[in-house]
């Protein structure tokens, strides 16, 4: 059985006279941990009401996913894609690569005759984060009793709440997810089955989605196409990029 580094590569067997030694296997695999950088994003969306199965839509991104790694193999995805009654909240951990085309994928999703995605937002992107929130990608269809009203949130229905309040309190509740899963080492959604006030409220979904300083993924795609908000400096996007100008 061969070991693996701590990046999941497999370490080739080398003589202790040739430790020194630059191998062919070295220089390609040392190229692609050099190359892949981690990026998150979270994105949300509105759904039809008239939505036969929603569990369609967790297929259709197993399937995306399944198709993405086939064409990007050593790009690792994690996640999670909370299916709401009426609103989607899509947490990607991966690639760049495998995040453009992502959103590449809504957009033929919202061109369709029958969309499943109605109006999409991205609500965060991270550019290389210290680890990731999940350790696999899985999808959990929650139920109307699941999205509970937690008294919490009320503070969030204050018209006036800042955006980055909203902001704050969906990263909140993924990082104090991530913080469960690490300890219980179970599913994601058998955690949230147990513990339900770690589902982000709908309510705050709703409000995020109504906020024109989010991008819609067409407009992150054309921005990512343009080099003027690249900062060659430090090599990374400003969470603040992503809300466009009101």
């Amino acid at each position: 059985m061969s070991q693996l580094d701590v990046d999941g590569f497999p370490i080739a067997w080398k003589d202790p006279e040739d430790a020194d030694t630059v191998s062919m296997f070295d220089v390609i695999y040392g190229k692609v941990r050099e190359k892949i950088i981690l990026q998150r994003l979270i994105m949300i969306s509105r759904l039809p009401h008239d939505l036969a199965d929603r569990t369609d839509l967790g297929a259709h991104y197993e399937n995306l996913n399944f198709q993405l790694n086939k064409q990007y193999i050593w790009d690792h995805i994690t996640g999670l894609l909370l299916i709401y009654p009426s609103y989607l909240l899509h947490i990607i951990e991966s690639s760049r690569d495998i995040l453009t085309s992502v959103l590449r994928d809504v957009k033929v999703m919202q061109q369709q005759p029958h969309r499943t995605l109605l109006e999409v937002k991205i609500l965060f992107l991270d550019h290389n984060p210290q680890r990731r929130l999940f350790q696999q990608w899985s999808y959990k269809v929650l139920g109307a009793d699941q999205v509970i009203r937690d008294p919490a949130v009320k503070v969030l229905e204050d018209e006036d709440v800042s955006i980055e309040t909203l902001v704050c309190s969906v990263l909140s509740t993924l990082q104090n997810l991530s913080k469960k899963l690490e300890k219980s080492k179970a599913l994601p959604g058998s955690v949230l089955d147990e513990t339900p006030e770690l589902i982000v409220h709908q309510k705050i979904l709703e409000r995020l989605l109504g906020r024109e300083e989010l991008l819609r993924p067409q407009q992150y795609l054309d921005m990512y196409k343009s080099t003027l908000n690249i900062s060659m400096e430090f090599g990374q996007l400003n969470p603040r990029n992503l809300f466009s100008a009101v």
